[in-house]
């Protein structure tokens, strides 16, 4: 493939000079295209905007226009333009001016074709340089829009399921250009099949009725789109007053029709009802799953017939909490049996049961995750790709499979919050020790109230955590002491039991006795015979 040319247009009141450069200097050999010429910067001006080229040759002196003020008025409206400046020696001063304004190449007349070629040539490798580098940036903006694009899409994804804040999903909107304020919210599901099943499905082609249903949506900063990892399109509407968000939604859902009509394909649509909080955006997002599927099983679209349904199937959100607050791995049969099984079959029998009960079990379970502060694209790993668990879900041993992973996955972070969380409490409590073993009064009360717990809670978990009672471990502190100042001082055994937290010499003794097989007065014989 032939590189392409760069312009070139030359501005020279001196006819002789002009034509001798223009027709000497073999242009197109250094990558250039001779695109115009003209007598003074007036002349020049109007042709140039016209031609656009990418290098302007101009004399320093001319009439009507000269060519400081020509590169003045090419810099501020064209800046990408190179420009070559011819002066005499004695315009040192237009030289100067000539820099300021960014001038690429500077050549003293009388100019030689070698010496305006050589000028060229380093003029067309600062171009395709630039260009190189262009085209590195667009690619990197490319990647920052798709990455963009795709955190978008997964915190409106977060947000339909309710796995996320008010709070954060408004901030984080915000950061990627989504205004998520309004008084009220609600959810519209699309589904685009192809009118006669018994047809070849074109990818391509169903590729570009997505795309026309983006580019309908994409100018609306009411509306927003998700698309990736769903058997089905999400519209996200926001608005101020329920009747015309309602209309809003009828009239795009309208054109989206109109405009898909042509086409081989047919749109199957569901929405939820208003929402008056983000939080309850989900509520809205449940709602259209049901009704699209009602939609599709019966060609038509039922608002309250299919909101009964959703009531009909509501899992016992206090259960599936109940469980992952204090369920066991063990227990999951027992949960599931009671809870979800009946559910299931119901919604088996009506083909709902895939886009009801296993996104409400990732609502709830995400819920709690943020509750306890997890990262939910870790714990719940099934929320980016939940298109591709319900089309594998077909039985209800297919759905206990699932929901026995996100549950499971639940309680494994649960327990491993509640272990680090109890290491730090435990740490705590022997740093409070071991700084007021000396203190007679020391008591398992104070210790449990530094820690915020119960003293019967904290007896419990310092016992599981250190496989020790605190009353031991705070006699094996003291008895450690003691041992100490036996070794290295001259101090009696009465004087050591009260510096160790002992009130009682004669219990101090009983209790070094029995931890060490030694009576105090023994142990330092011992230790000073070795």
């Amino acid at each position: 493939m032939e590189n392409m040319l760069y312009k070139v247009f030359f501005v020279e009141d001196e006819i002789v000079t002009r034509e001798g450069i223009r027709d000497n200097v073999d242009w197109k050999v250094n990558g250039f295209e001779f695109c115009g010429e003209a007598a003074d910067g007036e002349m020049a001006l109007p042709l140039i905007q016209t031609t656009r080229p990418d290098v302007l040759i101009t004399d320093i002196k001319m009439p009507f226009m000269d060519g400081l003020q020509l590169c003045k008025i090419i810099r501020e409206r064209m800046p990408w333009v190179k420009i070559i400046i011819l002066s005499g020696h004695d315009e040192f001063e237009y030289a100067q001016k000539a820099i300021e304004l960014g001038v690429t190449e500077y050549l003293l007349k009388p100019v030689t074709v070698h010496n305006m070629q050589h000028a060229l040539k380093k003029i067309a490798g600062q171009i395709d340089q630039e260009r190189k580098e262009q085209e590195i940036l667009n690619k990197l903006h490319e990647q920052v829009e798709e990455n963009r694009a795709t955190l978008r899409e997964r915190l409106l994804l977060k947000l339909v399921v309710g796995a996320i804040s008010s709070t954060e999903a408004i901030e984080k909107g915000q950061l990627l250009g989504l205004d998520l304020i309004a008084r009220y919210y609600l959810v519209a599901i699309l589904k685009i099949e192809l009118s006669d099943r018994t047809e070849q499905f074109d990818y391509d082609e169903y590729q570009q009725v997505q795309h026309t249903i983006s580019r309908l949506v994409e100018n609306n900063p009411d509306v927003f789109l998700l698309k990736k990892d769903w058997e089905y399109l999400v519209l996200v509407m926001k608005g101020n007053i329920p009747e015309y968000m309602e209309e809003e939604r009828d009239q795009l859902l309208d054109l989206i029709q109109q405009n898909i009509k042509p086409t081989r394909y047919k749109l199957t649509t569901g929405f939820g009802t208003h929402k008056k909080r983000i939080a309850e955006l989900y509520q809205s997002f449940v709602e259209a799953l049901v009704n699209i599927q009602n939609a599709a099983d019966k060609n038509e679209f039922r608002s309250n017939e299919a909101t009964d349904k959703a009531e009909l199937l509501k899992i016992d959100k206090l259960a599936v909490e109940n469980y992952l607050r204090r369920g066991v791995k063990d227990g999951f049969d027992e949960f599931f049996n009671t809870y979800l099984q009946p559910l299931g079959e119901t919604a088996l029998k009506l083909h709902l049961f895939k886009n009801y009960i296993f996104v409400d079990v990732i609502v709830a379970t995400a819920k709690l995750v943020k509750e306890w502060r997890g990262d939910i694209d870790q714990v719940v790993p099934e929320l980016n790709s939940i298109e591709a668990i319900l089309t594998n879900i077909k039985t209800i041993e297919n759905l206990r499979e699932q929901v026995f992973k996100i549950l499971i996955g639940a309680l494994a972070f649960r327990d491993s919050q509640t272990k680090s969380q109890h290491a730090k409490l435990i740490r705590q409590a022997k740093e409070y020790i071991n700084a007021h073993y000396m203190e007679t009064n020391i008591s398992l009360n104070d210790i449990a109230t530094l820690v915020n717990l119960s003293p019967s809670h904290f007896s419990v978990v310092f016992a599981q955590e250190t496989n020790q009672t605190f009353k031991d471990y705070l006699t094996e502190v003291r008895i450690q002491k003691a041992k100490e100042l036996l070794r290295t001082t001259a101090l009696r055994s009465t004087d050591i039991s009260y510096q160790v937290g002992y009130n009682d010499p004669h219990y101090f003794s009983s209790a070094f006795k029995k931890n060490t097989g030694f009576s105090p007065g023994e142990f330092r014989s011992q230790a000073r015979s070795r």
